[in-house]
């Protein structure tokens, strides 16, 4: 009967999870073989899969500890029991089990849920199960508890006595053994009997249970020969009900996969006024543990890897586990075209995520770009938000992370190398021997690397054995014949150097008099973070990288990292960088820190997996945040025509950010300086400089609407800020297409600032959504270039120069013209000219040179003159940045 149901109710369970292998793992640690093979039958009667792990006798408490350990984090094991000397099973050992896979139920926890009578989230003990089997209505009845210790006997002793019994428990030398065992209804031994214990008839009629495991039990009996009782053994029922809580289990598993609203608990803010600096709001907030936090939103201990308190890396794995669940409503935040007075995206994107959270009670995420370090140290301080909606601890957020951007300036700089390098050797070492060293005889044996073979494949060359090649055929595989005035590929670093912009390598002697002008760029705009941002998993990121194209040879052809034999170790680099970082608010609301800025020189989002791995956490009804960089003609547009595309995802709305005072720029305001006091425009009301720069509003509303995409404008209020200037920004929004226009506090509120925001969000994500791309991918890539010109920055024409029309045709006839396009444009105009502020027209948008991301998966053209490397101010941030010595903390940071 046990069996039986068990079975049905696996069955059941494998319909409707088809790739469910439950698996339990049972340590053992004596020879007896015949409890080993009654798990192994019964699972395989039932259907469970069955890891026996058998240990030597003798062995002692801490190596069992270390195997339950290392089985609590194997997620492909479900369920853990312990087959052990009785001398073994101590807390030490029960309570290292998981309680998720205890399938015995004798930790600690179990046990604590079961004695407060927390059925429904506990597991019985199979041996208790299989003695109130035995059982019949016992209510009322007295029953004698003999050798029944541990955590066995008080799980025993609180079901029998919830099921109405008195329950007396003695041990085996107790001097009133013979007289209780005349007076009870039924008795239970609860482990072997001792030689020297004799044991009177039991009363007549009443039930006795064997619990111990005896060899022997077969031939032994506890009573006379005429005792008129007769004895019942639990040992196959036992490992039946253990197969059964198995069962149990995985339902319980299969549920805690699911998503469901989230047990979360929120932060307690007390914004002050005025509003402190950011680092000090931060500082006065005690995060979450990052592990409970991850618990809280339904994450697995095996999916995250912590790194300190408050920061912890996200496996991908988790999709696999949540590939069937549904992906809940995604946001984007944009902005109108940026101003040195700042418009607050990513204070935006915090202060909705905490509002829909902590305040509406909705799971959504946040998912941000990782700062670089040449803005934090030069020009803009922290990227974290600000004030009270920003990504704590702060500091932590822009000071390195989890080493992502370190890991992608180690694997450019790694290509920067192995090309110079082929280059030298090409050029100073005959073909054989380059082929003598790309190939060389190891321990007698010369024999082909993986990735060797697979060029030999792209050159047509279908050989394995290095001996066979001929001598032409050996000059085609050692030789890429790079072309060094092709070189696109540049080295990286993290800082703002401006005099890396142009430089000279190969000058030591040692180099052969082989010199070329090459130059850096910022971290962040290499095309390995590019792939970071835009790749779906750990094989398609390899793939990618393998792809990039770093030159041409000399025939023209395109030469790429798999053909400098480097993509493997590039992989290996970035092995942890593609894992996204987890994160909170100051409101305690989870936050994924992944990929990097820039979205005037890069497409400037954050990664898809982040964003696919929040979808799935968050559920149908829950809602991930993303940012985009800039306004909504760099960052949006990018976002839609490249990361949608790389992802499959469909956004259900956007949210546009908009200030007065930043509209009142390019409503013709005057310049502002960093450092100097707001002139009065600024500060006083002037509803007519707001009306007129609300143009740049309305045309950001209309790119939006390009992309058939509902649109809400969060309108970030600042104290000088008029109500009938708001009033007058809001009218004009929806006026002009926004389904919603909500003025925001979140700043100097948090989440409670934002609620209304958050609100006309969730309205607006359920209305009807047309998404369409702006561009077909078939089109010729000068066209795609010019519809990006024409329907969104709104330029009369391109020009491209003859440098750029020739590499728009060597990238045709390479075959890359159906790439998706990512403009490398000042983010400071709609058009090409920084100055020109408003909504420029009837400008003609030059093209100075058109360069390809092969591995990323787009072409990006430069617009005029376009730096890939930020230079240091006269007074850069890092003078206010300073490091406490007594307390380690850090000043100044923003």
């Amino acid at each position: 009967k046990v069996t039986d149901n068990a079975k049905n109710s696996l069955a059941s369970l494998q319909r409707e999870n088809p790739r469910l292998e439950p698996t339990l793992a049972i340590i053992q640690a004596h020879n007896d073989q015949l409890i080993q093979e009654a798990n192994k039958n019964f699972a395989k009667e039932i259907g469970l899969r069955v890891i026996h792990i058998c240990l030597p006798e003798g062995s002692t408490k801490d190596e069992i500890v270390s195997e339950i350990l290392r089985l609590n984090e194997d997620p492909k094991v479900q369920g853990l029991a312990l087959d052990l000397p009785e001398s073994l099973y101590s807390s030490k050992v029960l309570n290292a089990v998981k309680p998720e896979k205890d399938v015995d139920g004798l930790s600690s926890v179990n046990l604590g849920r079961l004695v407060h009578g927390d059925v429904c989230d506990c597991l019985v003990p199979p041996t208790v199960c299989a003695v109130m089997e035995l059982l019949e209505d016992i209510g009322g009845k007295k029953v004698l508890l003999v050798g029944a210790r541990g955590a066995e006997g008080a799980a025993l002793q609180s079901v029998l006595q919830r099921q109405g019994a008195a329950v007396l428990s003695c041990h085996w030398k107790a001097p009133q053994l013979q007289s209780e065992l005349r007076h009870a209804d039924a008795v239970v031994f609860g482990s072997v009997k001792p030689h020297d214990v004799p044991v009177s008839c039991t009363k007549p009629g009443a039930t006795v249970i064997n619990c111990a495991h005896d060899p022997l039990s077969e031939k032994h009996s506890y009573g006379q020969q005429n005792n008129p009782a007769a004895e019942k053994t639990v040992d196959s029922l036992a490992v039946a009900m253990r197969m059964q809580n198995m069962v149990k289990n995985m339902e319980r598993w299969i549920h805690s996969q699911q998503c469901r609203k989230w047990d979360l608990h929120s932060l307690k803010l007390q914004p002050l006024s005025p509003v402190p600096s950011d680092i000090e709001i931060s500082r006065a907030q005690s995060p979450k543990a990052v592990d409970v936090l991850a618990k809280e939103i339904g994450l697995l201990t095996d999916e995250i890897e912590i790194y300190g308190q408050t920061k912890a890396k996200v496996r991908l794995s988790l999709l696999e586990r949540l590939k069937d669940q549904p992906d809940g409503k995604y946001v984007l935040v944009a902005g109108i075209t940026p101003t040195p007075l700042g418009e607050g995206k990513s204070t935006v994107t915090v202060g909705l995520v905490q509002a829909l959270t902590a305040h509406l009670n909705i799971n959504s995420f946040a998912c941000l770009r990782q700062p670089s370090q040449g803005p934090t140290f030069g020009v803009k301080g922290g990227a974290a938000g600000g004030g009270y909606a920003q990504v704590i601890p702060m500091e932590e957020f822009n000071l390195h992370l989890t080493g992502d951007i370190h890991a992608i300036t180690a694997a450019n700089n790694l290509l920067a190398a192995a090309i110079d390098a082929r280059i030298l050797h090409e050029n100073t070492q005959s073909d054989k021997s380059l082929y003598n060293r790309l190939v060389p005889v190891v321990n007698g044996v010369r024999g082909f690397a993986a990735i060797q073979l697979a060029r030999l494949r792209r050159l047509g060359i279908n050989k394995t054995d290095p001996e066979t090649l001929t001598e032409e055929e050996i000059s085609k595989f050692v030789r890429l014949d790079i072309d060094p005035s092709t070189i696109t590929w540049q080295r990286v670093v993290d800082t703002n150097d401006r005099f890396l912009r142009k430089i000279m390598v190969g000058q030591a002697n040692t180099e052969k008099g082989f010199v070329r002008q090459a130059q850096f760029d910022i971290a962040v705009a290499s095309e390995i973070m590019a792939i970071l941002a835009l790749t779906t998993s750990l094989q398609d990121m390899k793939e990618r990288l393998g792809r990039m194209v770093v030159a041409n040879d000399k025939k023209g052809q395109p030469v790429t990292a798999e053909d400098l034999g480097v993509t493997g170790a590039l992989a290996v680099l970035m092995k942890d960088a593609i894992k996204p970082t987890l994160m909170q608010t100051l409101e305690g609301t989870p936050v994924f820190v992944h990929a990097g800025p820039f979205a005037n020189i890069a497409h400037g989002n954050s990664s898809v997996l982040a964003d696919k791995i929040a979808l799935k956490l968050v559920g149908e009804k829950g809602f991930v945040v993303t940012e985009a960089g800039f306004g909504a003609d760099i960052g949006m547009e990018k976002f839609f025509n490249i990361k949608c595309r790389a992802s499959g995802l469909v956004p259900s709305v956007v949210v546009l950010v908009a200030t007065v005072r930043a509209l009142k720029m390019h409503g013709g305001g005057p310049n502002v300086t960093a450092g100097a006091p707001l002139k009065k425009e600024y500060t006083e009301e002037n509803l007519q400089l707001v009306a007129d720069g609300c143009c740049n509003l309305q045309k950001q509303i209309q790119i939006t609407q390009l992309f058939g995409v509902p649109v809400v404008v969060a309108l970030n209020v600042f104290k000088t800020d008029s109500p009938a200037e708001v009033d007058l920004v809001c009218k004009i929004a929806k006026e002009s297409g926004a389904f919603d226009a909500v003025p925001c506090n979140h700043w100097s509120a948090g989440g409670k600032g934002a609620v209304k925001l958050a609100q006309a969000v969730e309205k607006a994500a359920n209305q009807k959504n047309s998404f369409k791309y702006l561009y077909s991918l078939e089109l010729p890539i000068a066209e795609k270039i010019r519809i990006i010109a024409q329907k969104v920055y709104g330029a009369q024409d391109i020009e491209l120069s003859p440098a750029a029309q020739s590499q728009v045709d060597r990238y045709t006839r390479q075959g890359f013209g159906n790439l998706p396009i990512c403009m490398a444009k000042t983010h400071l105009s709609l058009s090409h000219q920084p100055e020109r502020k408003g909504v420029p027209t009837g400008f003609i948008l030059p093209i100075s040179d058109v360069r390809a991301s092969i591995g990323a998966g787009f072409i990006y053209p430069l617009v005029g003159t376009m730096s890939t490397m930020p230079g240091l101010p006269t007074r850069p941030c890092f003078y206010d940045i300073d490091l406490d010595p007594i307390t380690e903390q850090v000043k100044g940071l923003f």
